[in-house]
């Protein structure tokens, strides 16, 4: 079993609209094999609170357009680390000190990647975002 049509179709659009907002580290798996309460998840980071609540409320604007609204939201008020679930997908947005320590990458190193279809380039490590 993999991700639903759906279900990839929010992760693309959850995605593009952290990008928008310049998160860092925009990341998803196919969780579908391993889960049986939701098929993908997206893990997003940004270096500061107010940065993670732009991020969120992006995501919720671009979702809530496709009808898409999350069952639960934990975290927006303190902004380090924001749980989205909408059943199909649950979006992680962390700030990028509880993005190292807690490493979700690592629980989910087995699950297939998804390949996220993003205007943004990803930042090289190291790069501050800044162009010259």
């Amino acid at each position: 079993m993999t991700a639903t049509d759906y279900a990839l179709n929010l992760i693309q659009v959850a995605a593009a609209a952290a990008d928008d907002k310049l998160a860092k580290e925009i990341v998803a798996f196919d969780v579908s094999e391993q889960l049986s309460i939701t098929d993908a998840f997206l893990l997003a980071s940004a270096g500061n609170d107010r940065q993670v609540r732009a991020i969120v409320e992006e995501i919720e604007d671009k979702l809530r357009e496709l009808d898409a609204k999350p069952i639960r939201r934990e975290g927006h008020r303190e902004g380090r680390w924001v749980l989205l679930d909408y059943g199909d997908i649950v979006v992680h947005v962390q700030h990028d000190e509880e993005r190292e320590f807690y490493a979700l990458e690592r629980l989910w190193r087995d699950c297939p990647v998804i390949e996220l279809n993003l205007t943004r380039p990803a930042a090289a490590e190291g790069d501050s975002g800044s162009e010259a």
